[in-house]
């Protein structure tokens, strides 16, 4: 499965989900209740995933990842983007992925909310 794939089959499994291409077919944006949590594109000239992220979190990950970086195009401070490559898999993928969507979720006013963030499952990998 590639790295667009994967960020993808689990963002669509996410509740509120939506996809949209607000910036071109070149860009593949999910909203929860209109506010972004990831988008992918190969603009770059390669597979990129960009996610929003906590700024420690955001750091500690660029420590331990050769493949996360600072989010392109996007607050370098609360977005990372994630590139295909060694230590880069499915379950980090996902959990990357649900992170930025708790995050965007546990902004939404209350009656917003689709889950609770607090009790969503997901997080990162930073200190492992």
């Amino acid at each position: 499965m590639t790295l667009h794939e994967s960020a993808a089959d689990c963002a669509h499994e996410l509740p509120g989900a939506e996809l949209g291409h607000p910036f071109g077919d070149d860009w593949e944006v999910l909203k929860v209740r209109g506010k972004v949590f990831i988008l992918m594109t190969e603009v770059p000239g390669r597979p990129v995933v960009i996610l929003k992220s906590d700024p420690g979190e955001a750091l500690a990950l660029q420590e331990h990842h050769v493949h996360i970086t600072p989010g392109y195009h996007m607050n370098k401070k609360h977005w990372i983007t994630l590139e295909d490559g060694d230590g880069v898999d499915e379950s980090l993928v996902r959990e990357l992925v649900i992170e930025s969507y708790r995050l965007v979720v546990a902004h939404l006013p209350k009656a917003a909310q689709p889950v609770d963030p607090h009790t969503c499952a997901g997080g990162t990998r930073a200190s492992r």
